[in-house]
């Protein structure tokens, strides 16, 4: 029996095959997920050969400390904004053996949100060594606490496939 849903568990598997046959590593900066992303890729068998490493960064002194976002960017942009997914990715890809990293920061509710950002706001980035860059802003909408967590775990999970797809690495 899985801790996730079984679509959740069917993509972390495909990416864990396709990751593996193909020697890219994966490393994960999570803030509203709290390491489920880590967490759904470690749930199938054989993850330890891509995932390298996950950072839990909840905190703005975690994502400062740990994967290097500006304190600038926070008070600029805050710490959901695509300008921290952003760094929060660069420092997790950068910061580990990993060739793809993911992150995600938002707002998982259901308190916490604002009229600029509602509770189900979720800016996602995923990188590659090989220069690929992507952003996604999602606005789950109020629909729960774990929902919108478990909605964001499947986002990151389709931008991570994506980033392997785009990376130009096969082997290592």
């Amino acid at each position: 029996m899985s801790l996730f849903p079984a679509d959740i568990e069917d993509q972390a598997r495909k990416i864990i095959a396709d990751f593996s046959a193909r020697g890219l590593m994966v490393a994960t900066a999570e803030s509203c997920t709290g390491g489920l992303i880590a967490g759904a890729l470690t749930e199938i068998s054989g993850s330890s050969a891509v995932v390298d490493r996950g950072f839990v960064t909840y905190t703005n002194q975690a994502k400062t400390d740990l994967i290097g976002v500006t304190e600038a960017t926070l008070v600029a942009h805050g710490a959901v904004s695509r300008e921290t997914a952003l760094q929060m990715v660069h420092g997790a890809l950068f910061r580990s053996r990993a060739w793809v990293a993911v992150a995600v920061t938002g707002i998982a509710g259901p308190g916490g949100g604002s009229a600029e950002k509602p509770v189900g706001l979720v800016h996602l980035a995923a990188r590659s060594r090989s220069g690929t860059i992507l952003h996604r802003e999602m606005r789950y909408g109020d629909i729960g606490r774990t929902e919108v967590r478990l909605a964001t775990v499947r986002t990151a999970l389709e931008l991570l496939a994506e980033a392997g797809r785009q990376s130009g690495k096969d082997q290592t």
